[in-house]
């Protein structure tokens, strides 16, 4: 079965704002609650260039003539957005900050900053 990113039906902006507001809504719900280990940031690492090369396709290479995948650096290029653990750490940081800003009463900014 054809993924709806490598699918031609769409086209490249298309499956980009598909990838970005629906996908990584999804795979990131509930990040401000992980605690994350340098596997699972791999691990969302690999996804992302997965969906990534499923949305731009394959490059042709210059040299050999050879269809090949983008490897990450060209990805980087083509997506403009931040990559996805940055993304979880700058959202993170919104986050407590929105957190911190909370009267301190709250159940949350308790939890945040250790109150009882």
């Amino acid at each position: 079965m054809q993924s709806v990113l490598s699918s031609s039906l769409l086209s490249l902006n298309t499956n980009i704002k598909i990838y970005g507001n629906i996908i990584l809504s999804v795979v990131l719900y509930g990040f401000k609650t992980w605690s994350l280990t340098l596997k699972e940031e791999r691990s969302l690492r690999v996804f992302e260039n997965r969906e990534l090369r499923k949305i731009f396709g394959l490059k042709r290479d210059e040299g050999a003539g050879d269809w090949r995948k983008l490897h990450e650096e060209e990805l980087g290029d083509l997506y403009w957005s931040p990559n996805i653990i940055r993304l979880i750490k700058s959202r993170r940081i919104r986050w407590a900050w929105h957190v911190a800003r909370m009267e301190d009463w709250r159940g949350t900014y308790r939890v945040l900053v250790g109150g009882t």
